[in-house]
């Protein structure tokens, strides 16, 4: 006869499987010289933990196989919509790259550069990158690891430079519909793309306002520029790609179609058909313009920049690049290893995209969301979540235990998309169900704006998560240096809160299941539930 969990086992079950991936995923190394976790792939741990989790559900809860293994494939169902959009997205970010999209935008960001207001051009230079590229680790490894340099150069201090890096970075990657997160978390709380998009406007934007005017009031000890690393990084794209104002035209595609309120799907097949367009105006094969969408893109010349070793194979690579070498240019002053450093940084962005890109990322969403699959199942969640239902009375203190949530995954769990996936599976059933004192429920983009506003932002800030680990490494900036500086990452979940609990910007789900806005909502009042 089957059972149901108590809350002490599911408790219980849910912070083993936290220990599992987390000593899994995490290698900190101690003073003693020895190591805690075992560094490995978060597929890998996240596969032991459901195992756990199903054998406890077979062998004491008395689940029947079959009835897990429905489990497994409906939770996996759920985001079939979004492994879809990220094997597009891939394709997306390949042709995109090839036909000089993304170095169009960087190439144009890189302009606002000024010594004055070094920190506000770092953060809006992360910001450019990230939404161009979607990627929030590949914008601080590249043109993040170039800004550093920069900001060692002018002696400004690295943990403020790395903060608003990583600002920049986390805002591109939460707002761009080609980031895998942006996908994910309205795939797990059943909202749609472009939707959920629009509804993290009204929590970011203010937000990075508020980060932009901090950058502006710290910015004024920056003095001084290093121009040949700018212009550097600008000849080099000119090298490979065409720079060109004709590049916009298929973002403002993609623009185009959330606007009119076009599904994702459709939309970023626009976006894709666009860029192989303008990849065949600009001269190349309709072979090349295809193979990207499955392998990638795989820069030409970048390759042969890293390459340099000295001032005469410069000479070399300026004759043979003049019209993105001009003579003169502050590009060619740089030393042999920067040349060379910043080559390799290049080629290392714009590798990238295509179908096999996605391949590591639809992997963990299929073994994660096996692992959410059976812990619905077995009620793990449902009881976990009723009891802390009992004690959430109003809108403001729902949204809050979800930005809560979201964080303590990122704490125990140590991966951004276990932030998004678990707490958007625990809280899912509430924001369906739960109707409250108006009539009405509040819309999914409500969840997975949550997520977002909390998982994504403030996965960077835990030293052992992952994003945290990778950022810190490539910026060479320890996590707890660099914490205090992110005004973005941890400002956002307080803005969030702050606003919904003041009733601004609460989204109701209406009878037609478009979302709208209410300002107007008494959410400091009790709410009784229905």
């Amino acid at each position: 006869m089957q059972r149901r969990p108590s809350l002490l086992l599911s408790t219980i079950v849910l912070l083993i499987s936290a220990l599992i991936v987390t000593f899994g995923v995490v290698d900190v190394e101690l003073e003693s010289g020895s190591h805690f976790g075992l560094g490995l792939p978060a597929q890998v741990p996240l596969l032991f933990a459901t195992v756990f989790a199903a054998l406890v559900g077979i062998f004491y809860l008395k689940r029947d196989w079959r009835t897990m293994e429905k489990g497994i494939s409906g939770a996996i169902e759920v985001s079939i919509q979004a492994i879809i959009i990220l094997i597009l997205v891939g394709c997306l970010v390949g042709s995109w790259i090839q036909s000089g999209v993304v170095a169009t935008m960087i190439y144009y960001g890189l302009e606002v550069m000024s010594p004055r207001f070094f920190y506000l051009a770092a953060l809006l230079i992360s910001v450019v990158v990230a939404l161009a590229t979607g990627c929030c680790w590949t914008t601080s490894s590249t043109v993040g690891v170039a800004l550093i340099g920069i900001s060692a150069g002018l002696g400004l201090p690295l943990p403020i430079t790395a903060g608003f890096i990583i600002s920049g970075a986390y805002f591109g990657d939460k707002i761009s519909p080609l980031s895998d997160t942006t996908n994910l978390a309205p795939a797990v709380s059943g909202s749609e793309l472009f939707d959920h998009v629009r509804a993290m406007m009204s929590t970011t934007i203010p937000t990075l306002l508020l980060t932009a005017l901090i950058a502006y009031m710290m910015g004024d000890s920056a003095q001084g520029s290093d121009g040949g690393r700018i212009a550097l990084i600008q000849s080099m794209m000119k090298a490979e790609f065409n720079i060109s104002l004709w590049a916009f035209i298929p973002p403002l595609v993609i623009l185009l179609m959330a606007s009119l309120k076009i599904p994702a799907i459709p939309g970023i097949v626009a976006g894709i058909f666009a860029s192989i367009v303008l990849t065949l105006v600009r001269g190349s094969t309709t072979h090349e313009a295809m193979i990207v969408l499955f392998s990638g893109y795989v820069p030409e010349h970048l390759g042969e920049f890293a390459k340099v070793t000295n001032l005469e194979s410069i000479s070399q690579i300026a004759g043979e690049f003049s019209g993105a070498f001009t003579a003169g240019s502050p590009a060619l002053s740089v030393a042999p290893d920067v040349f060379a450093k910043i080559g390799e940084l290049l080629t290392k962005l714009f590798t990238r995209g295509g179908m096999t890109s996605m391949l590591e990322t639809v992997c963990l969403i299929v073994v994660a969301l096996s692992l959410g699959g059976i812990m619905e199942v077995c009620e793990f969640l449902d009881v976990i979540l009723e009891a802390l239902m009992r004690h959430v009375k109003t809108v403001a203190g729902l949204i809050g235990s979800v930005l809560a949530s979201a964080f303590l995954a990122n704490v125990f769990l140590s991966e951004q998309y276990l932030s998004i996936i678990v707490p958007g599976r625990m809280f899912r059933k509430a924001f369906d169900t739960k109707v409250w004192d108006n009539g009405k429920k509040l819309a999914p983009v409500m969840l997975s704006r949550s997520l977002e506003d909390s998982g994504t932002m403030t996965s960077v800030l835990v030293p052992w998560n992952t994003c945290g680990v990778y950022v810190s490494s490539v910026l060479g900036v320890a996590t707890l240096d660099y914490l205090p500086y992110c005004f973005m990452n941890w400002l956002n979940p307080l803005v969030a809160f702050a606003m919904t609990w003041l009733g601004m910007a609460i989204i109701w789900k209406s009878e037609t299941a478009d979302a709208r806005v209410d300002v107007n909502a008494n959410v400091g009042e009790e709410i009784l539930p229905a």
